[in-house]
């Protein structure tokens, strides 16, 4: 077994005083600042590592009310079996993106970019996008989740070329000045994950800003790493209720960045 998928979820950031410091100073290194503020509220709905449950229990939901969401793939977890249960295979990546869904990166072997070398970190996302692209489910890859939601200097100055949106796991919302470099998203999953979502939800409908939720699994109940399949039902019908346009991370970053779109790994 593949010693990477045993090891997502028992991770904890560097603790010490140097690992808070680094934490700190990235977020104000190689920024790239959004420039537009949509024209009505958006949300992404993203998936990341992701668990086989999170297409086949999580892309139905969104289907059924015509909308689609970002799925953050590691190449090297395909198949393999961890603590959130089977990981998507290679049918299941295709069968998002046959149905339209994004298909993102998320490193090849789910890497710790928080201390990882950049020629590391370059190695992974060609290595991911070279498998993805040899599999047929995705020609090119625009947007990067991080894993553990950790960040260095090497990986987001690596990311930073190749992707139009980068994704961490910092609370907030995509407006104005936001890094899309390092972009906040709100978690979905865990005891209080709804509740906090759907504060979220109304600060982005007053503020007319663009909020990514995230989830790893969908289950039938609420876990640590996965959002019920109700509470899901719950957040995407509320955001429409709402007046939220659901898009993509590609999408969203188009409609608020101020650059060309790049070349992706």
């Amino acid at each position: 077994m593949n010693p990477d998928v045993d090891a997502i979820g028992v991770y904890q950031a560097d603790p010490s005083l140097k690992g808070k410091l680094r934490r700190r100073l990235v977020r104000l290194a190689h920024r790239r600042p959004a420039v537009r503020r949509p024209e009505r509220p958006m949300v992404t709905f993203a998936f990341d590592d992701t668990p086989a449950s999170a297409v086949r229990r999580g892309a139905p939901i969104l289907e059924a009310r015509g909308v689609r969401g970002a799925y953050y793939f590691c190449a090297g977890l395909a198949g393999q079996h961890g603590h959130m249960g089977q990981y998507s295979t290679r049918e299941d990546m295709v069968r998002v993106a046959e149905a339209g869904h994004e298909v993102g990166c998320h490193t090849y072997s789910h890497l710790d970019c928080g201390q990882a070398t950049g020629e590391l970190v370059a190695d992974e996302l060609e290595l991911n996008a070279a498998i993805l692209s040899d599999w047929g489910v995705a020609e090119r890859l625009e947007t990067f989740a991080f894993p553990y939601g950790d960040v260095g200097f090497p990986a987001k100055a690596e990311a930073a070329q190749r992707f139009t949106l980068s994704r961490a796991l910092h609370h907030g919302l995509i407006e104005p000045g936001a890094d899309l470099n390092q972009a906040p998203a709100i978690g979905i999953e865990g005891e209080h994950g709804e509740e906090t979502a759907r504060h979220w939800l109304a600060k982005a409908a007053e503020r007319r800003g663009w909020l990514v939720l995230f989830t790893h699994g969908v289950e039938d109940n609420v876990t640590g790493f996965g959002a019920s399949t109700d509470a899901l039902s719950r957040l995407v019908d509320e955001a429409l209720e709402k007046g939220f346009e659901v898009v993509t991370a590609a999408e969203g970053a188009r409609r608020v960045s101020g650059d060309a779109m790049k070349a992706a790994a």
